[in-house]
């Protein structure tokens, strides 16, 4: 894979920093070009390629979505309309399970994982994890902390009945949802592409498991 993506993440980054210092309608509209050029194209290029490079490898059909940048200010206190970020997401199975992709002035994140279990799902996780999943995803949970993707902390503060609080694995049953999280160095924000597939490919064991473990 070439760096063909080189000056996405700091043209990305550039444009979002301006926008958040003029986040609004008219500045916007002025400089649409410059967020179709330095944004909106190469991001939604980025999106195929991985998109592409996922299928390849798994045999599995990807579904790549670009976040828009209008926000949905109708029930909101925060009127400004557009979000000073880009987000990514290539959903990679029928679970749900997904590979992510933040960018913002502040922050470059490559993450994966279930952003929330469905209704039907939450008691499959459940019972997953009281039963013949439970070592093995709190074991790659481990695995891949130490490999940089920290896990975001569980939604419930208490382990949730019918499971008592003293369950091996009650910080997974505490859990609606499970995500990944690693900030990108400086090298792999130059590399954007190469680092999306890495960090697929370290999360590629969890993806897996997850699948199976949510539509048994």
């Amino acid at each position: 894979m070439t760096n063909a993506f080189a000056q996405l993440i700091p043209d990305a980054r550039a444009f979002l920093a301006a926008l958040a210092q003029n986040n609004s309608r008219d500045w916007f509209t002025a400089h649409k070009d410059r967020y179709e050029a330095q944004l909106k194209s190469p991001a939604l290029r980025l999106l195929d390629e991985v998109s592409q490079a996922i299928t390849r490898r798994s045999g599995a059909e990807v579904t790549g979505k670009f976040f828009r940048p209008q926000r949905d200010v109708r029930f909101s206190k925060d009127k400004t309309p557009y979000s000073t970020h880009l987000h990514l997401m290539w959903t990679l199975n029928s679970s749900g399970c997904a590979l992510f992709f933040g960018l913002a002035p502040d922050y470059c994140t490559a993450g994966g994982g279930i952003m929330g279990f469905g209704k039907p799902q939450l008691p499959r996780w459940r019972a997953a994890i009281d039963g013949a999943y439970g070592d093995e995803i709190a074991a790659l949970t481990d695995i891949l902390a130490l490999k940089g993707f920290a896990v975001k902390d569980p939604e419930l503060k208490r382990v949730p009945a019918p499971y008592g609080k003293a369950h091996p694995h009650g910080h997974l049953l505490q859990r609606k949802s499970l995500t990944f999280w690693h900030g990108m160095t400086a090298q792999e924000q130059a590399a954007p592409m190469q680092a999306l597939m890495s960090a697929y490919l370290t999360q590629e064991p969890m993806f897996a498991l997850l699948d199976s473990a949510l539509t048994a």
